[in-house]
């Protein structure tokens, strides 16, 4: 079946750049930081933060020593990346199963980052979605607005337009699913330790033949470790800025 676990990272209209932190220890997700600051995302026109509910599938990896087939280009070191177009706005770190339905092959800065385009199983219009066709017939206009938001969304950081593999073009859900597939199993050499993941924290609870796996009372100690919460710092208003430019 297409229908896979995701973990929702960005809630959909907001700006914040979340994400699993694979570098620590159980990999909590935490917000981006660049050069000392937290990361937002910027709007632009006429887009306002992501517009979906933006997250990983879990246990897939995009293998940076591996060079894609279809794309030339090497793994971007990360889950594999969703973009969740159902009607509901998900919360941060909810986990939902999605149904799916295509890809887009995003090159960034010269690294493959698929992007899954699914659905949540839940949405009341679930049942009407079964390839990317669907997209393209119920919600015109939102694939275009998919490839117009990641090739731009770097561009008020000062740098270029991204570009795609395929002409820009999604692929089927069949595709999609295949991709899923290849980096599960880039993901199983990484958590065995056959595949060298670098500075990647492996460490689980769940894959009890891996060397990396831990025990509940070891996580436990990992989370008691951390710093307590705090209260969150007010967003800048600046995040709320809109950037206007030529289409290339």
């Amino acid at each position: 079946q297409n229908v896979f676990n995701m973990v929702v990272e960005v809630p959909r209209w907001t700006n914040a750049k979340m994400e699993i932190a694979t570098k620590d220890p159980l990999n909590p997700i935490k917000q981006d930081v660049k050069k000392g600051k937290l990361r937002y995302v910027a709007n632009v026109f006429p887009h306002k933060g992501y517009i979906w509910n933006y997250g990983a599938i879990p246990q897939t990896w995009e293998d940076p020593g591996h060079k894609d087939e279809n794309t030339g280009c090497c793994g971007d070191n990360d889950p594999i990346d969703v973009c969740e177009i159902g009607s509901k706005v998900c919360s941060r770190g909810e986990v939902i199963k999605v149904k799916v339905l295509g890809t887009l092959a995003l090159i960034d800065e010269g690294e493959t980052d698929w992007k899954i385009i699914a659905i949540n199983v839940e949405d009341p219009e679930a049942d009407n979605y079964n390839d990317i066709s669907d997209v393209r017939r119920m919600k015109p206009g939102y694939l275009e607005a998919t490839v117009d938001w990641f090739r731009r969304y770097k561009v008020p950081d000062g740098k270029p337009e991204n570009q795609f593999a395929f002409n820009g073009e999604f692929k089927d859900k069949d595709f999609a699913v295949n991709v899923i597939k290849s980096t599960h199993e880039h993901w199983k050499a990484l958590i065995a330790k056959k595949t060298d993941g670098g500075e990647i924290n492996c460490t689980n609870l769940t894959v009890s033949d891996s060397p990396f796996c831990c025990s509940q009372a070891c996580a436990k100690a990992t989370v008691d470790a951390a710093p307590p919460g705090r209260a969150a710092n007010p967003i800048p208003p600046e995040v709320d800025k809109w950037f206007y430019y030529e289409k290339n």
